[in-house]
């Protein structure tokens, strides 16, 4: 009886598409798997520049330190015993103005760009006064010894030091590496002669540095001032604080920053130890090797960012991808119930491939061109071939065209959601609702009944 039986030619079309679409998710699985590789790549270059030039760079200074040890005499019923303290008196500046200017540079590893920048900073620190310099005994009768007063500027990345002027009044002092900080082992440092704790203080810094993508600046002083101008055009501020400020232009950007600290702790967390941020996107909070969270000082930073990654905007078309196959398969099926022309399941596969390939032929394209010239190129390539096939597997070059035109028009949504990231969501859902309402109004009158039964 079974062996009679025919199977519903519909439903078996259905069955053979449902595998058709499968085997196209795996082909869109797999480009995707390779814009992850590419991405990965990307990754790598960046380090390889990281480690070529320097990383992103966070500044904290200029600060004024000095190690003390206080010793002392504990009396015990045969002898005494000494004991003693070492510490670091730290003064941060009553006041710190920094004025810069950041060009940029794009390096290149193979294929792959890295925005890489140099930096002039000018910096201009006062000390209203520097009795948090002067030690005080804990201990009743000890002895207090302190060595000079030193001016630091804590740094992520050494290596990116070009140039550094340290001027006290019209006197340039003598700049040597290292901060001599245990907390801060990175950077560079000043002696300065025995200042007089109640005389304000006031320095100079000129400091050309380099750096990856990244530049922060710890508001370290009771009023920090920062301005920064850059012909790059496309700047991302982030870290604890935005600018008050800031204008952005085809010609660049300028932004300026004013931090209290009443509203930063960094001062105090500076002569704490706390370490300098990474500046990796996690500003604010480090994990430990337990999972918990800690704090690390504040930052305001600046990055220059590529607003068209070629690898983002194509791992995000690629999301995509099968709401692509699904509509046109949705539109090849209508034309097959409205005309009587019959689409074998191979024409199928085939237009489902020249749809997938279109997400390759744009990651390649992109690596080499600007994204919307790669973009343009390989959606009038799919558009192309997909209209001359069309044309023979739906019986006339007017539907052909049609065909192909709503393919275009596909991309062309596609490109509008690719590019208005805010709005994508609420952009597809119309699109996706007004495609239903046409395929509702296009099939109100079939009898799917008569269409399902068997033949």
């Amino acid at each position: 009886m079974l062996a009679g039986m025919k199977l519903n030619p519909t439903f078996s079309k259905l069955a053979i598409l449902a595998v058709v679409t499968l085997l196209l998710c795996i082909v869109l699985a797999q480009i995707g798997g390779l814009v992850q590789e590419r991405q990965s790549r990307q990754r790598e270059a960046t380090q390889s520049v990281e480690q070529s030039l320097a990383g992103a760079q966070a500044l904290a200074g200029p600060l004024l330190v000095r190690a003390c040890k206080e010793s002392w005499t504990v009396p015990n019923d045969k002898k005494e015993f000494s004991e003693s303290r070492d510490f670091w008196l730290v003064a941060a500046p009553s006041k710190l103005a920094i004025n810069g200017s950041i060009s940029p540079e794009v390096r290149k590893r193979g294929l792959f760009k890295v925005n890489t920048y140099a930096s002039q900073l000018g910096m201009d620190a006062r000390w209203d006064t520097l009795t948090a310099l002067v030690p005080k005994a804990e201990h009743a009768g000890s002895r207090l010894a302190c060595g000079d007063v030193t001016v630091i500027v804590a740094l992520s990345d050494t290596r990116g030091i070009r140039t550094a002027e340290l001027k006290r009044g019209g006197q340039e002092l003598a700049v040597r590496p290292g901060t001599t900080h245990p907390a801060f082992r990175s950077g560079l440092h000043a002696v300065l002669a025995e200042p007089r704790p109640e005389e304000p203080l006031a320095l100079t810094l000129k400091l050309s540095l380099v750096g990856s993508q990244r530049l922060g600046i710890v508001p370290a002083a009771g009023d920090t001032r920062v301005e920064l101008q850059s012909s790059w055009p496309h700047p991302s501020f982030n870290g604890q604080f935005l600018p008050i400020e800031h204008q952005i232009g085809v010609s660049g950007f300028s932004a300026r920053w004013a931090v209290s600290s009443l509203a930063s702790s960094a001062a105090a967390e500076l002569a704490a130890g706390l370490p300098l941020p990474q500046l990796d996107g996690n500003e604010g909070y480090r994990p430990t090797a337990t999972g918990a969270a800690k704090k690390v000082l504040d930052v305001l930073a600046v990055e220059l960012i590529d607003p068209v990654n070629p690898y983002v905007m194509s791992d995000r078309a690629i999301k995509y991808g099968l709401m692509f196959i699904a509509l046109t398969f949705v539109t090849v099926g209508l034309t097959e119930l409205l005309t009587g022309r019959r689409v074998h399941p191979v024409q199928y596969l085939l237009v489902g491939m020249a749809l997938s390939l279109f997400f390759l032929l744009l990651l390649s394209l992109s690596e080499h061109l600007p994204f919307l010239v790669a973009y343009l190129i390989a959606a009038a390539a799919a558009a192309a071939v997909l209209t001359q096939y069309a044309a023979a597997m739906l019986g006339g070059w007017l539907r052909g065209l049609a065909f192909g035109g709503g393919v275009a028009l596909l991309y062309g949504a596609l490109y509008v959601l690719l590019s208005r990231e805010q709005t994508a969501l609420v952009i597809g859902a119309v699109l996706l609702f007004a495609v239903l309402a046409v395929i509702m109004t296009l099939t109100r009158r079939l009898d799917w009944y008569r269409l399902g039964s068997n033949s």
